[in-house]
């Protein structure tokens, strides 16, 4: 099992203020916080700012299964950068603005449970939602 980092990306067609807010607040992040439509995110709580603790409940609408993801801001760059530490993993989310949108770009440390492929596709679908969510 590889221990490279994965990163995922997609552009959003909106002011970077927009999509800042719509990643960084919990009403907006259970709206789209989720890898497909039979997933949702219940609460979620964020504490911006460096030491500042997240979580976000995240289960399946049949009630079948669910998890916490949670985890402390380690550096946040307002509209432009958000690292975090999940367990012994990590994370950052660059926001780059671009001609006519963001490109939102999450590199994060893989756990070894499910493969690499499994874990990116996961993680896309919910970058993909997030893009959904901003530009509807």
């Amino acid at each position: 099992m590889t221990t490279q980092p994965i990163t995922i990306e997609t552009t959003v067609a909106a002011p970077v203020e927009a999509v800042w807010d719509s990643y960084t607040t919990p009403e907006n992040i259970m709206q789209w916080n989720s890898p497909s439509d039979d997933w949702h995110t219940p609460s979620a709580t964020v504490d911006l700012r460096e030491g500042g603790a997240f979580s976000s409940r995240m289960e399946a609408k049949d009630g079948s299964m669910g998890f916490d993801f949670a985890g402390t801001y380690t550096k946040i760059v307002e509209h432009e950068r958000i690292e975090y530490d999940f367990g012994d993993r990590h994370a950052s989310v660059e926001f780059i603005p671009e001609d006519g949108g963001v490109r939102i770009s999450l590199t994060f440390d893989p756990e070894t449970e499910n493969s690499v492929e499994q874990q990116r596709e996961g993680w896309q679908s919910i970058l993909d939602s997030f893009k959904h969510h901003v530009e509807s």
